[in-house]
């Protein structure tokens, strides 16, 4: 019999669920020692990583779990994810405007026609028609041509699907797309190469320089126009490009689905979201706490340190156990109740300290617009076949969601 360590380690798990019972019993032992690194499971513990990133770096090695290959290590650390005080701050101020409350409230209008559009026009399959807002609304944030959007879901598909065959094989449409964009997919590697490596992904970077170019010629007020007057590197520039493709789409778009799953196995919760819609903000963030799209990150200890009576080594790997943080019992009443009108702590899935992700606000914002419209249509949605999951231990990923109206 396999044990709790090696259970939530392993991806085929997750095709049929986080295993949430191998959650708690972890969580009473809290810090783990997991094939190669120290994991962490209580709510406190996570976010003392978190604030503490002169204790647990995440530049030190980068923020998964899986080693990069020494070769690639150094590049990737350019990327803000893996950077940490005051490197990431200065990479971080550059796109703050971007995600202001003015900035994310411009946007809501068009997020609310968008998503109304989508939920009122299903294809049958939810997971497949909601992952299209994030990507219009990634590519008017970033400056990406919306016709070119497809790209953005071809490259999120091939970073997140490493553990996944289906879902890195995937790709979209090419109709429609702009010269530069049909230029670099003649780039688009067939090889099965590590798309966390420099040479991994040499469509996407030939993209990134291409609508850089675009930009300083024509700029507008868009995240790719303001980096092009910036003082940046060429591998900052690139790897913000890779980031910003990869994790601006990838959470939203298994966060909507987990959020209507969530809704779906807990139908008094539905009614009563539906009988009160001054609940919506709150639900948005039940559902984010309840699904958790992003299951763990990785740090590195850069002294020796104890955690909660365990002494980790200086250089130690440490994985934060998001996915178990926000089911603390220590912390939240009942955690495996989904419920809409929860008012406790904050959940964790947006992270917390110098990493909160940037772009929350706009995440909430298209969350409550895809929920509202659900809300609004005429009857309730219900099942309408298998949920298929994503094979991943990072990605608490829906590959597809069969619904239909009642």
């Amino acid at each position: 019999m396999r044990t709790d360590a090696e259970l939530i380690a392993d991806p085929d798990t997750y095709t049929s669920g986080v295993p949430h019972d191998a959650l708690t019993r972890l969580r009473e032992k809290n810090v783990v020692r997991v094939d190669d690194f120290w994991a962490i499971f209580r709510y406190d513990d996570v976010r003392t990583v978190l604030r503490s990133p002169g204790v647990f770096s995440s530049h030190r090695g980068a923020t998964q779990i899986r080693d990069p290959a020494p070769a690639d290590l150094a590049y990737v650390r350019r990327m803000m994810l893996n950077q940490d005080p005051p490197a990431h701050t200065r990479l971080r101020r550059m796109l703050t405007q971007a995600f202001t409350p003015r900035a994310v409230a411009r946007l809501e209008s068009g997020i609310r026609a968008h998503a109304r559009e989508i939920v009122a026009n299903p294809s049958g399959d939810f997971a497949a028609d909601v992952a299209d807002l994030p990507l219009l609304t990634l590519a008017d944030v970033f400056g990406v041509p919306r016709q070119d959007r497809a790209l953005l879901y071809d490259w999120s598909n091939r970073v997140i699907g490493f553990q996944d065959a289906e879902y890195a094989r995937s790709s979209s449409s090419t109709d429609g797309m702009t010269d530069m964009a049909l230029r670099a997919l003649e780039l688009r590697p067939d090889d099965g190469r590590d798309p966390r490596s420099r040479g991994g992904m040499p469509d996407l970077y030939a993209y990134a320089h291409a609508l850089g170019a675009h930009k300083r010629e024509h700029p507008s007020d868009d995240v790719m126009s303001n980096l092009m007057r910036e003082d940046i590197s060429l591998e900052e520039f690139e790897n913000l490009f890779w980031l910003f493709s990869v994790a601006g789409n990838e959470t939203l778009r298994n966060g909507i689905p987990g959020g209507l799953i969530a809704l779906l196995q807990h139908p008094d919760q539905y009614a009563r979201l539906r009988a009160d819609r001054s609940l919506l903000p709150a639900a948005v963030e039940e559902m984010l706490r309840w699904w958790t799209p992003v299951m763990h990150f990785r740090r590195t200890a850069v002294q020796d340190v104890e955690l909660s009576g365990v002494r980790i080594a200086a250089g130690d790997k440490v994985v934060v156990w998001f996915s178990s943080a926000n089911r603390d019992e220590r912390v939240f009443s009942d955690p495996d109740r989904f419920d809409v009108g929860r008012r406790e702590a904050d959940h964790l899935s947006f992270g917390h300290g110098p990493h909160f992700c940037l772009g929350a606000q706009l995440a909430r914002t298209q969350m409550r617009a895809v929920f509202d419209a659900v809300l609004d249509l005429p009857g309730v949605l219900e099942l309408d076949g298998e949920v298929v999951r994503l094979r991943s231990n990072f990605q608490n990923g829906v590959k597809h969601l069969p619904v239909r109206l009642i």
